[in-house]
């Protein structure tokens, strides 16, 4: 590997979320990222493509990326730095957003808040609202890392008209795991924000959109829903909490 090549390797890890050198040695280098533990072995091939390995990768992490990059165990090929880039970036986002990382990134923030507190306000309505407030930032952020910034359905790439939605709502979680959880919600457009938010929509196990009976066509139709509506994908993962979620589906009196 010459010093061009590292350069470019080390400039795109910088760039899409790995951005500081874990090992460098001849014939490879490993990039980190001070946000998670996820590393990634890089090295060259006999064609000048590029050798990746993940190290220390979650099992949820891999299948997630096994949708967009070929990846066979905890390796893949990019032919080019344009790919590597690409491989970098959604394999940062994964590790930022995917469990547990958003729950250690909410501990750490909480504790910064609270820190800031004075001591009687311990344990009183003001750390329940800063605890919510920073879960629900820090959930939002893991969603559009998660969805890469588009709405579940839509694709619309417009974080001003984004909500985090819940499927298991957040006063009924037991845990700050399953508030935190990536899994449990969608990144949709407000109109179906507030349709899923009020169980008027729900999707199937494959993804595909359910409607209250209550629903009018007129109502689907100023609303810009239709019944051929489809997530962009669905995990196992995501049916723990959609299986709840369709459960509560209501039929209005619209």
């Amino acid at each position: 590997m010459n010093t061009l090549q590292r350069t470019l390797i080390e400039k795109a890890g910088h760039d899409f979320g790995f951005e500081y050198i874990v090992s460098d040695e001849p014939s490879a280098v490993i990039l980190g990222s001070a946000r998670h533990p996820l590393h990634l072995d890089i090295a060259l091939g006999a064609d000048d493509s590029y050798q990746v390995t993940l190290v220390n990768p979650k099992a949820v992490l891999v299948a997630e990326l096994q949708r967009d990059f070929a990846i066979a165990g905890n390796a893949c090929v990019c032919g080019s730095i344009a790919d590597l880039a690409q491989l970098f970036q959604r394999a940062a986002a994964l590790a930022h957003s995917l469990p547990n990382q958003a729950e250690q990134d909410f501990d750490s923030a909480v504790a910064k808040e609270l820190h800031k507190l004075p001591a009687g306000a311990k344990g009183t309505e003001v750390e329940r609202i800063v605890r919510q407030r920073v879960g629900q930032d820090t959930y939002r952020k893991a969603m559009l890392e998660y969805w890469g910034g588009a709405c579940a359905v839509t694709g619309v790439a417009l974080p001003a008209v984004l909500r985090a939605s819940h499927a298991l709502p957040w006063a009924e979680c037991n845990t700050d795991a399953q508030r935190l959880d990536v899994f449990n919600g969608l990144l949709l457009t407000a109109n179906l924000d507030a349709l899923f938010d009020r169980f008027l929509i729900s999707f199937s196990a494959e993804g595909h959109i359910q409607l209250s009976p209550g629903l009018t066509e007129d109502n689907l139709a100023a609303l810009g829903v239709t019944p051929d509506m489809q997530l962009r994908w669905v995990t196992a993962q995501h049916e723990v909490y959609l299986g709840q979620h369709r459960a509560k589906l209501e039929d209005i009196d619209a």
